[in-house]
């Protein structure tokens, strides 16, 4: 799960990471009364949306004074921002932050995450921080540090050592930094983080350490137990389609072929979407229905698929381990009669109760096309939507 900048800053707050005081709106009418609140001559308004590169898009303003600050504010509210990150649809701005303006001597970059190779959490820090951190770790990786934090040991001194020389900071900032890195890693952990990114992190004229943006990720999987954290899900930001997957427990991402996939586990799905373009389709979707889907569940699938009026034709790859195929079959069964399938299905079946899942597809007088293995499956529905 995502969440806005303004969220993200509320926790490190809330675990002692220093950020410049700020208030989000939704609307014009509060602009005033933000810059009364704050205080000072400077004040920067930030687009809120889920996507990096806002200052690259217009989404980042600086303003001087009030009048100036309510121009920028009313540009930037509504607008559809277009960032490398929301790709050329871009994103509507509903919320924006108004912050502090501080007096910057240097930008740093720094950032906690899961490193699965390793299956640790590791620390990531530049001197290079801003809006091209992509392009020091694609020209230049060895401006990018890299620290692993043992799991039982957490921040140890020596981190603090390394991270310090690292980023050209002098003796004067290690009780800054070691505070600094403690909190960002309290953070993380407390709140089932998967990526913690400030970018940039400042070095101001007071000699303090700020964060200046932030961005968390959380593991979805972990959200049972941070309820604090899911109270700040906007789902104004989400695919709508993909929104209604989730509710579901689908896993469910929209894409521009025109063969929709029903498959169950990533990796299936994935297989399944890699022998369709092989066969020169292209797959609308992944989506992994999970190994323990109903019938109700797997109606639900095939009515998201649908829902796409890009899809000529719908794939169904089920291999039958924890789910038996008969289920899986009453449910195609149930789906395309619902919602009256006038497009090609293929369906195959492997695994618990394949026999009496092909019984079922057989005796349901519908237009299913049954395949023997994954590359007969691929090929025929590449060659039905061929045909129609």
């Amino acid at each position: 799960m995502n969440i806005h900048e303004y969220q993200a800053k509320e926790i490190l707050k809330k675990y002692g990471v220093r950020i410049l005081e700020g208030k989000a709106t939704s609307t014009l009418d509060d602009v005033d009364e933000i810059a009364d609140t704050l205080g000072g001559k400077i004040w920067v308004v930030k687009a809120q949306i889920h996507a990096g590169g806002r200052g690259k898009g217009g989404g980042v303003q600086v303003a001087k004074s009030k009048s100036e600050l309510i121009e920028k504010s009313s540009k930037i509210l509504g607008m559809n921002l277009v960032t490398p990150q929301t790709g050329p649809k871009g994103k509507k701005v509903n919320k924006i932050y108004i912050e502090q303006g501080a007096e910057i001597l240097r930008e740093l970059y720094f950032s906690i995450l899961i490193d699965r190779k390793s299956s640790s959490i590791i620390c990531l820090a530049s001197t290079e921080g801003g809006m091209d951190i992509e392009e020091v770790a694609n020209n230049s990786p060895d401006k990018i540090l890299r620290i692993h934090l043992d799991n039982s040991e957490g921040v140890m001194p020596y981190h603090v050592r390394r991270l310090a020389y690292f980023l050209q900071l002098d003796r004067s900032f290690f009780k800054e930094l070691q505070s600094f890195l403690s909190s960002a890693y309290n953070a993380f952990k407390s709140s089932d983080a998967s990526l913690l990114e400030i970018n940039p992190l400042v070095v101001t004229s007071q000699n303090s350490l700020i964060a200046l943006d932030a961005k968390m990720n959380f593991d979805d999987n972990a959200l049972f137990r941070q309820k604090d954290i899911l109270n700040y899900r906007d789902e104004t930001e989400e695919d709508p389609v993909e929104l209604i997957a989730s509710k579901y427990d689908l896993s469910y991402i929209k894409l521009d072929g025109s063969i929709g996939c029903m498959v169950n586990g990533a990796g299936l799905a994935m297989a399944t979407m890699d022998i369709i373009k092989l066969n020169g389709g292209e797959p609308a979707n992944f989506l992994d229905v999970g190994g323990g889907a109903t019938k109700e569940k797997v109606t639900e699938a095939f009515k998201l698929i649908m829902s796409d009026k890009n899809v000529k034709g719908i794939l169904v790859n089920i291999f039958g381990g924890i789910m038996r195929c008969d289920i899986v079959a009453n449910g195609v069964v149930s789906a395309a009669r619902e919602i009256n399938l006038e497009v090609p299905l293929v369906v195959r079946l492997e695994g618990t109760n394949v026999e009496e899942g092909k019984e079922i597809l057989k005796n349901s007088n519908l237009q299913i096309i049954s395949a023997d293995n994954l590359g007969d499956a691929a090929k025929k529905i590449v060659q039905s939507i061929g045909k129609n």
